[in-house]
């Protein structure tokens, strides 16, 4: 898991401008939910950039979710976003 969460820690970087960021894997609280898939992660993305606060809220969530747009195809089922200063 450490490795996926590198890969996309690292796709963002290439496209937004961060100081700090951390993956919580929420999925295990969600296992029995009907909708639950198995392999499908449940992510909470705390995100500490000066870039994203200067954006309005839609506009920095717009922009998180393009880049990691492949993944919520794949590989992410739900992802919560927390953007600090």
């Amino acid at each position: 898991m450490k490795n996926y969460f590198e890969e996309l820690e690292k796709k963002l970087k290439e496209n937004i401008n961060f100081e700090e960021i951390i993956f919580v894997d929420n999925s295990h609280l969600h296992t029995h939910h009907k909708s639950f898939i198995p392999g499908k992660l449940h992510l909470h993305l705390k995100i500490k950039s000066k870039f994203l606060k200067s954006l309005s809220y839609i506009d920095s969530q717009r922009m998180i979710m393009k880049v990691l747009k492949e993944d919520l195809k794949t590989k992410i089922h739900a992802l919560e976003i927390t953007i600090d200063k």
